[in-house]
């Protein structure tokens, strides 16, 4: 009987130990890790071809995982691509199809009519629309963003308004990368909702923020958004904090500061793959890095196209790699089309988490087709740019790109022509008619919704 109360005494305790390991492993559903680089060119990685910059943690994304050659932003612009990734639907549905600052025209709805809004300020995402880290969190995930915003500078749009657990960033589309103020004064760094004075390199303060992020949740799934301020201008190396940024030096820098900038972020990838390596995380996190738009002045877009800021490939065409050696393969380079809300369908669907069903995703769940479970799609992309002084419409469907600039319509066959040298219309007008037939009805599906504010 002594015996048998001593063998009963040793299971429960190994089943007690067992239970107590069971809920101190690491969570079994994915985390999810999103890098989302600004303005970067399409040749600028090493993955990418890139000989000048030094992407060594980057490239492992692709060695380890998915890179994609037709992967595509949602705007050619930063504020309306975040607005498609944080939705995970066309930004036209909520008016915004152009970046918040300087340059935007703003219009407010009053009754039938559009008034001019004179601040720039005044407009931001609002927290009645759905989003894709507020359908996480009710799943269950803890969710973090660190970096730029840009879709609302006041507190009613502030990150914490929209699903994220934690913020720190700064809320502008640019600032000084060391005293973090715009060029005309404004502070545009946060945590949480509070204005905080931090010294540092910005994408060194990110990088710092979201590897401890991954420490302090390793036990349980987690979002990690980290939008970087990087690449985008001012060009402001790493180590140079002087002079600060002015309305007449913003533009100023060499090819050299900008891939110090973008090494920079490389270095960053680097510490959160070795932190989640460090709790056992590396393998059953989906790691995504690409970038909001087409790269700008010191870019690399070869060899596409023209660059940010218009619907030529190389404003909207952008790296994207993906790593998650639990389901992807290893080494795989895909044509798939892929754009920026697609990794909102993809993050929810791997999080176990479903769209209402008025607020359907506009983006596709790509992780069958990258594990060979479905056929590469076929598929169809919009752009508009419908701005005083710009005027363009593009859509790509399979491998045809129908592309209005101004009053010029082309069509380009992006297969053989990925450079958009050979206008083929004359050769394939049916193909034209198809494509803006396919335009103008998702303009029509657009015009449906009423928005209160226009951003173009």
């Amino acid at each position: 009987m002594k015996s048998r109360c001593i063998r009963a005494t040793v299971l429960a305790t190994l089943f007690l130990v067992e239970c107590l390991a069971a809920a101190a492993a690491p969570a079994t559903r994915p985390n999810i890790v999103f890098v989302l680089v600004d303005d970067m060119g399409y040749a600028d990685l090493g993955c990418y071809g890139a000989k000048d910059i030094r992407t060594p943690h980057i490239d492992r994304l692709a060695r380890e995982g998915v890179r994609f050659t037709d992967f595509y932003s949602n705007a050619p612009v930063c504020t309306p691509t975040r607005c498609g990734f944080i939705t995970g639907r066309w930004q036209q549905r909520v008016g915004l199809e152009w970046a918040f600052g300087f340059t935007a025209e703003a219009f407010r709805r009053r009754g039938n009519e559009w008034v001019r809004e004179p601040d720039m300020h005044a407009l931001g995402l609002p927290t009645t629309v759905p989003t894709l880290p507020k359908l996480l969190k009710t799943a269950g995930y803890a969710t973090g963003a660190f970096g730029k915003w840009h879709l609302g500078y006041r507190d009613e749009f502030n990150p914490t308004k929209h699903g994220f657990d934690e913020y720190f960033g700064e809320l502008l589309g640019h600032s000084d990368y060391y005293n973090h103020a715009y060029y005309d004064g404004t502070y545009a760094l946060r945590d949480g909702l509070k204005p905080v004075k931090v010294e540092g390199y910005f994408t060194d303060l990110l990088n710092q923020r979201a590897t401890d992020f991954i420490r302090r949740h390793a036990r349980e799934p987690f979002f990690l958004y980290v939008p970087h301020l990087a690449v985008h201008v001012p060009f402001q190396p790493p180590g140079r904090p002087k002079p600060s940024v002015s309305k007449e030096n913003m533009y100023d820098g060499t090819r050299r500061d900008y891939a110090a900038m973008l090494e920079k972020v490389d270095e960053g990838v680097g510490m959160m793959l070795a932190e989640l390596e460090k709790h056992g995380l590396l393998d059953n996190t989906l790691f995504v890095l690409s970038s909001d738009n087409g790269g700008e002045r010191l870019s690399d877009n070869g060899p596409l196209a023209h660059k940010k800021s218009t619907l030529w490939e190389g404003g909207i065409r952008v790296p994207c790699v993906m790593r998650w050696p639990a389901k992807l393969p290893k080494g795989k380079v895909t044509s798939q089309p892929g754009i920026t809300m697609d990794l909102s369908a993809t993050f929810a669907a791997i999080a176990g988490a479903k769209p209402a069903a008025d607020h359907a995703f506009d983006g596709l769940n790509l992780l069958p087709i990258l594990t060979g479970a479905q056929p590469e799609q076929e598929r169809s992309f919009y752009w508009r740019i419908d701005r005083t002084g710009r005027k363009q419409k593009a859509v790509r469907h399979g491998d045809w790109k129908f592309l209005q600039d101004g009053n010029v319509e082309l069509l380009f066959d992006l297969k053989s022509d990925t450079g958009e040298r050979r206008d083929v219309y004359r050769d394939h007008p049916q193909v034209m008619a198809d494509l803006k037939r396919r335009l103008a009805t998702w303009e029509a599906e657009m015009a449906k919704h009423q928005p209160d504010f226009l951003v173009k």
